[in-house]
């Protein structure tokens, strides 16, 4: 037993790192983590110090999926299935850039976790399955949306119906991890996206997030009133000081506040 808590924070740089905490499940996420989870990318929401978000697991794994060994026999399957939904929509609906940082197992919904986030950065070693299918389930945590979007459909009824374990240079090559770095460079690599992240306009970031969630399920007609309602908003947030940055030859430093006086 011990009393560390199953999610670690740490917020470096207007970068938040989460670390999924169960080691020794391979951090499988029981009821507490899911909870613990969910209130912490609420926060997020509610805090302006935080401008990127990283996901890790602890231990050498980043996620072996839902821990259903533990659950409440008297909660009703649809409720625990409510409770993962809403971290799912969170993270989806997180108006700052999120990156996993995935080294070892990242299945069932520890692989669509990662594939929640906006970016992925994996080492070789990693190792992912939609192992759903081999445990009698279907596709959770947003998997049955992400994937054929990520893969086109045809792959994403290989990686569903199959159920098989491949490896990182598999998934790198079919767009489901971004990067590929070497485990003794990921961390700095990591850090060092986390800042470039962070230093950029928080309100045209968050809005350039929304219209690409937005755009795969929406019209051309439906996309250019979107692009035309962010463009307006970022014309009276950074826009401005990028252009006189640009006119002085300096780098930009964005705030994300309201430039209109």
């Amino acid at each position: 037993m011990t009393d560390e808590p199953v999610l670690l924070s740490e917020h470096t740089d207007s970068v938040l790192t989460l670390t999924l905490n169960r080691p020794r499940r391979k951090n499988a996420i029981d009821e507490e983590l899911w909870s613990a989870l969910g209130e912490a990318l609420a926060g997020v929401g509610n805090d302006p110090q935080v401008r990127a978000v990283v996901l890790t697991g602890a231990g050498g794994a980043f996620c072996a999926g839902a821990d259903l060994s533990g659950r409440r026999a008297d909660r009703h399957p649809l409720a625990r299935m409510q409770s993962v939904n809403k971290v799912a929509l969170l993270l989806h609906e997180l108006p700052v850039p999120t990156v996993a940082k995935v080294d070892g197992v990242a299945v069932g919904a520890g692989w669509n976790l990662a594939l929640g986030c906006d970016l992925v950065v994996a080492t070789p070693q990693a190792r992912f399955s939609q192992i759903f299918a081999r445990r009698g389930l279907s596709l959770d945590f947003g998997g049955s949306w992400l994937l054929p979007k990520l893969v086109g459909l045809q792959q994403a009824k290989r990686l569903a119906l199959l159920a098989e374990m491949i490896d990182a240079q598999e998934a790198h090559r079919l767009g489901l991890v971004t990067w590929l770095v070497e485990p003794d460079e990921i961390d700095k690599f990591v850090t060092d996206l986390g800042r470039r992240l962070a230093a950029g306009p928080p309100v045209a970031l968050a809005q350039n997030k929304a219209l690409l969630n937005e755009g795969a399920d929406r019209t051309m007609r439906d996309a250019l009133a979107s692009e035309a309602r962010a463009q307006t908003i970022n014309f009276a947030t950074d826009a401005p000081a990028a252009f006189a940055a640009f006119n002085e030859k300096r780098d930009p430093v964005f705030t994300g506040e309201w430039a209109v006086k």
